[in-house]
């Protein structure tokens, strides 16, 4: 054990000692600059007083559950959506209406792990309707929608033990792609765990997307062998009928993963011709079986989340579709799988090596017909590398992860260990520019930049570790994110800013597509909640035994009714709280005291509800949250709580 121990250190730090001469050998020039940036840095990304910013930027918030929005170039913080976790600021998760939304076959889940965002597509390219992100520890797939900013639905994936390949869709939203980063026995059950390599599997899910409402439905899923899938992408213009998707652990290693899956000198990229696994699910070629999940959709009407349970899933076992699925070997432990605009060249990044693999769709279509393959793994053929490979990237760098594309022939690939930016021309391969992240690039993002069409102006790096970068804020820093100008022939970092949560993917697209279509205020005349009061006169509030409705209002400067008498101790309350504003940007909060779970943040025109139960008499104020006008700190008021059995009357009003 002990030579075993010794070998194994002496690997890592010959290791180290490579990387540190690769590092040292392929490091950029320093700027001419002292400072490493152009000396009109500020100039261009500054956007003065009152004007706005070209681009927004979607970031997911990684551990914090959330995206957050950015302008771009300024780097200015636009909003933080709620998604996959609770959010007290604007009562996300804990008002009556948006609980529901974080509701799963495993109950009420507050929280998770947010990767990677998708604009919705038309033809290839980005369209401003709707984000799409995943979750990754419960599986999930989040729809935004973008003339709102808010979550509009959450549909939760079966037979999944990871979702974090994660959401790749087809070229008109026809499906979105989810993979799985863990392998289950399906169905789930108590096996040992050793049993790994003869009874775990893995999954691709394909979940359609209703092409008007955005509704999304698991339309079927894909068995496939149990290992590890990372991310994907699928294909544009001549291969929009294949998605990609790499994977790691082809050792199926169930234990000390980074070493054991990583003796392999290559691992798989998965190659799904989703129309042709369409057609077999039409044919009748899946199998009902078990897939307990649960769809969350927030209908505007009623302001509500409605729920549906879904107790089935049709499977797909690769065997009963011929010449749907293919694998083609990549270095070991790939991470990013990019499709350029063109859709003939599908780039894959290897983290263990340093390397950036170019494959060919019109090659890969040719090894196909000519039945190049060099084997099986788990029944699926794999192709022949020398027939599918177009090209290789030599020695980038170390720790290639992710590609974007500028649209003008170039590619720009993210580079971990050796932290930095790394731009190639298509063809021939060929390194032309670099440019240092600091530190630890992970992804970058260039708007428009995974799509037919690129817009190619900037490129944001997200980098995973941040140290001096900022002033510090404690043993916890805020991750570093950069700008880059790509729209010349060199690379020019512009600015550093730092991120909400752990970005782990990001998107973005010209404000124009979005900004003129983003909803100002709703209606009340179209406000359809089952307890809105759509003026004072339909405040009042209802006793029906020990449950209390509040129907209120709030407009500035006052709440109606504003003192409430006869609530009781074991009394539950539900204030439902109707924003009677109907301009732009006048929103109004409410809380009260002793409340055990978040204020209600109300925009013009809305109805929230939020739950309380009083524990003691007493005097309980309640008060407006949200500042709202001159007279925001006199908008409040009581409720006074008798002892349970008391005869105090129910009463309400506002003083007369």
């Amino acid at each position: 054990m002990e030579k075993k121990n010794l070998k194994r250190l002496a690997a890592v730090a010959i290791l180290g000692l490579s990387t540190w001469g690769f590092v040292n050998g392929c490091t950029p020039k320093k700027s001419t600059q002292a400072s490493g940036v152009p000396a009109d840095a500020a100039q261009r990304v500054y956007v003065p007083p009152g004007k706005h910013d070209e681009y927004y930027a979607f970031l997911s918030g990684g551990f914090s559950g959330q995206v957050s929005v950015y302008g771009l170039p300024s780097g200015r913080l636009l909003r933080i959506i709620p998604v996959f976790a609770v959010n007290p600021e604007s009562g996300y998760g804990f008002s009556e209406e948006s609980k529901a939304m974080l509701t799963t076959s495993h109950g009420f889940v507050p929280w998770d792990d947010s990767h990677h965002t998708k604009l919705s597509q038309t033809d290839g390219v980005a369209d401003g309707r709707w984000l799409f992100i995943n979750a990754n520890n419960t599986p999930r797939i989040a729809r935004i929608d973008l003339t709102t900013f808010k979550t509009a639905e959450i549909i939760e994936i079966p037979n999944s033990g990871g979702n974090h390949g994660s959401p790749f869709q087809t070229h008109n939203n026809e499906y979105l792609v989810a993979s799985t980063r863990f392998a289950v026995p399906i169905p789930n059950e108590d096996v040992a765990i050793k049993s790994y390599k003869e009874k775990f599997k893995g999954t691709v899910s394909f979940i359609s997307v209703d092409k008007d409402s955005g509704h999304m439905k698991v339309a079927w899923q894909m068995l496939m062998p149990g290992i590890d899938y990372d991310l994907g992408h699928c294909g544009k213009a001549g291969s929009s009928d294949w998605c990609f998707l790499t994977s790691y652990n082809s050792e199926k290693a169930n234990t000390l993963i980074e070493i054991n899956a990583s003796k392999n000198d290559k691992d798989l990229i998965a190659a799904i011709n989703w129309k042709k696994a369409e057609k077999c699910v039409a044919d009748g070629k899946a199998k009902d079986v078990d897939g307990a999940h649960v769809n969350n959709f927030f209908d505007e009407a009623t302001m509500s989340t409605k729920q549906t349970a879904i107790a089935k899933t049709k499977m797909l076992n690769p065997k009963d579709c011929p010449e749907s699925v293919y694998f083609m070997p990549i270095p070991k432990s790939p991470h990013g799988v990019d499709v350029d605009p063109s859709g003939e060249y599908i780039v894959g990044g290897g983290k263990l090596a340093a390397q950036i693999t170019v494959f060919g769709y019109k090659k890969m279509i040719k090894a196909i017909e000519d039945k190049k393959f060099a084997g099986e793994y788990d029944s699926i053929q794999i192709l022949d590398y020398p027939s599918v490979v177009e090209g290789e990237v030599q020695k980038p760098c170390l720790g290639p992860l992710h590609t974007e594309f500028d649209g003008k022939g170039f590619a720009y690939t993210s580079c971990f260990v050796s932290s930095e930016v790394v731009k190639w021309k298509l063809g021939t391969w060929e390194v032309v520019d670099r440019m240092p992240t600091y530190y630890s690039l992970g992804h970058l993002m260039i708007p428009g930049g995974d799509t037919r069409k690129p817009f190619g102006k900037y490129l944001v790096a997200m980098n995973k570790i941040t140290k001096d970068r900022y002033l510090p804020v404690g043993p916890e820093l805020p991750q570093s994110a950069q700008l880059l100008d790509i729209s010349g022939n060199k690379m020019e970092m512009l600015l550093d800013f730092p991120t909400v949560g752990e970005p782990h993917y990001a998107n973005g697209i010209a404000a124009d597509v979005i900004k003129n279509r983003s909803r100002k205020i709703y209606k009340l005349e179209e406000n359809k909640h089952a307890y809105v009061a759509r003026s004072e006169k339909d405040s009042r509030v209802v006793r029906e035994g020990n449950v209390v409705h509040v129907y209120g209002t709030a407009i500035r400067s006052h709440f109606k009714p504003d003192n409430i008498e006869g609530i009781k101790v074991g009394d539950t309350v539900y204030f439902h709280v109707t924003n009677l504003e109907q301009d732009w940007d006048i929103a109004h909060g409410f809380s009260v005291l002793g409340a055990d779970n978040a204020e209600l943040l109300l925009m013009p025109g809305e109805t929230g509800t939020l739950k309380w139960t009083p524990k003691k008499p007493g005097i309980y104020p309640f008060y407006c949250t949200d500042f709202c006008s001159a007279l925001h700190q006199e908008m409040q008021g009581y409720i006074r709580v008798s002892a349970a059995g008391s005869s105090t009357p129910l009463s309400f009003g506002t003083g007369n």
